[in-house]
């Protein structure tokens, strides 16, 4: 492909809470064996792009851990292959990374040595499967200077956390408003765009001169009148990591076979960093029904419409149940966890209850011991 990837994983919600508190949105795990991050980084190198670069800023540490290796995304290439960027110190600047665009800009040498003709950008926090050649093909196509995929708002979606568009009968854009008090349509952009790469450095370029730093409200919302901005409609599975009730969600999603299979069992597959843990072992006793057991788990009791990521150990005549149970944690005998998210390395002791609700999931921080 004649395209270039750049993902922005630098984010941390605050509507997370505790989730992020230690990691980035883009490092969250997801469906037993996945971060958010696997999901843009995979549709990237399995669309054709040998070229990503992946920008972090906040709590870096894990996504640096799970990038170690680009092979396991076949972009462990001598030409190409995959970057990694965060804030760092220079005689010309000690700033943080200071929004999306200028994330961009201070490393704007990546898009100067390469030769591509177009830039996909996409966010590290959502999770969904496209094929980003039609995107360009459709980019092309329409003569587009930029190019926004967005969906219709699914049902209880809070339209103010996203950007919502508005278009003619020819699907460009007349209107953008990023998080508005008042939504006047049900198009949500989904983070990912396309741009010529030239035009790209040019627009950055302008909006730094004049100490304006977001991608979108400074670049497509501000030049929205003057730039051919088309839109390209998506309506496969997606789902933004950008609440408590989001993130909870999307891993329940994967306890449904259609979602699970789009992910695991349709080529081209979602890549991730393996690990070498034997599969889940159920002692006698134990019972799982409608859940996903990571590797490396050992279950006593019973775990029913969960997902449990590697290496959870569950006690006798424990029940989990609509709930997500993260790497390392340990469930003693006799618990009950109902809707609830157990980060890593959390410990029950025998006989406590964690009971939440479907739509307030209670969140037992990291390496909590109760």
């Amino acid at each position: 492909m004649r395209a270039i990837g750049i993902i922005l994983a630098g984010g941390n919600n605050e509507r997370l809470g505790e989730l992020t508190e230690m990691r980035a949105t883009s490092a969250l795990p997801v469906g037993s064996c996945y971060r958010a991050l696997d999901f843009p980084l995979s549709n990237m190198s399995n669309s054709g792009l040998d070229k990503v670069a992946v920008i972090t800023q906040y709590n870096s540490r894990s996504l640096h851990d799970h990038l170690s290796s680009a092979k396991w995304w076949d972009l462990g290439r001598k030409q190409g292959g995959l970057f990694i960027f965060s804030p760092y110190l220079s005689s010309k600047s000690s700033f943080w990374f200071r929004g999306t665009a200028d994330s961009i800009y201070q490393n704007i040498t990546y898009l100067k040595r390469s030769n591509e003709t177009y830039v996909i950008i996409a966010s590290g926090n959502a999770v969904y499967k496209m094929d980003y050649n039609d995107l360009v093909n459709y980019h092309i196509r329409k003569d587009a200077d930029v190019s926004i995929v967005y969906r219709h708002a699914n049902d209880g979606d809070d339209l103010r956390q996203y950007g919502v568009m508005e278009f003619d009968a020819f699907d460009r854009l007349t209107d953008l408003e990023e998080k508005p008090l008042e939504p006047q349509s049900d198009f949500i952009s989904m983070g990912i765009y396309v741009i010529q790469r030239t035009m790209l450095i040019k627009l950055l370029e302008a909006i730094q001169a004049e100490e304006r730093y977001d991608l979108v409200k400074d670049v497509f919302i501000r030049y929205r009148k003057k730039l051919r901005i088309y839109g390209y409609r998506f309506d496969g599975y997606w789902n933004s990591l950008n609440s408590i009730k989001s993130y909870y969600d999307c891993n329940m999603d994967f306890l449904r076979k259609d979602i699970r299979d789009l992910f695991t069992k349709t080529t081209p597959y979602i890549a991730t960093k393996p690990k070498d843990e034997p599969p889940g072992k159920y002692n006698s006793g134990a019972m799982a029904k409608g859940a996903l057991i990571g590797s490396g788990s050992i279950i006593n009791g019973y775990v029913g419409n969960s997902v449990l990521f590697r290496k959870v150990f569950t006690g006798d005549n424990s029940s989990i149940r609509n709930s997500i149970v993260m790497e390392g944690s340990y469930i003693g005998n006799n618990c009950v966890v109902e809707h609830a998210i157990l980060d890593k390395e959390v410990i029950l002791s025998d006989g406590k209850q964690v009971i939440g609700t479907p739509e307030h999931p209670v969140i037992i921080a990291k390496s909590t011991v109760l």
